[in-house]
């Protein structure tokens, strides 16, 4: 597996931006599909980006338009801008990685799929306030 480990969180103004940083260690194999999963407080987990090998991503409709998803694939990071916060994305927010994938699979956002086989960090909490 692969250590994970998020960063960047914090509390923003509605209409403000956050930087997230996802640093992944403990392999030197960088071929694999990672992503972002989000939960708020009294809701289910949901995905909210994900990217593969080639740099082809995948949004959760929510925030289209607003994230972006994008992995330094020497310095093995992820990141997650995101613009324009809304309310709704207060959360904890989740890297994953699957080393078993490198190309994006048939519902690249499905929780039950990355809890499966993925590899998760801790979070990073992100609270927009209206």
């Amino acid at each position: 597996g692969v250590h994970l480990v998020e960063s960047g969180g914090g509390s923003v103004q509605a209409g403000g931006s956050l930087n997230l940083s996802c640093s992944a260690s403990g392999t030197t194999y960088n071929k694999y599909i990672m992503a972002w999963f989000r939960q708020a407080p009294g809701k289910l987990r949901e995905g909210v980006a994900v990217i593969d090998v080639n740099g082809l991503t995948a949004y959760a409709e929510p925030v289209k338009g607003r994230f972006t998803i994008s992995k330094d694939n020497v310095k093995n990071i992820l990141y997650l801008q995101m613009r324009h916060l809304e309310p709704e994305d207060t959360g904890e927010y989740v890297c994953a990685a699957d080393l078993g994938r490198e190309r994006l699979p048939q519902k690249p956002l499905y929780v039950g799929a990355w809890a499966a086989r993925g590899d998760w960090g801790q979070g990073t909490q992100v609270t927009v306030s209206s």
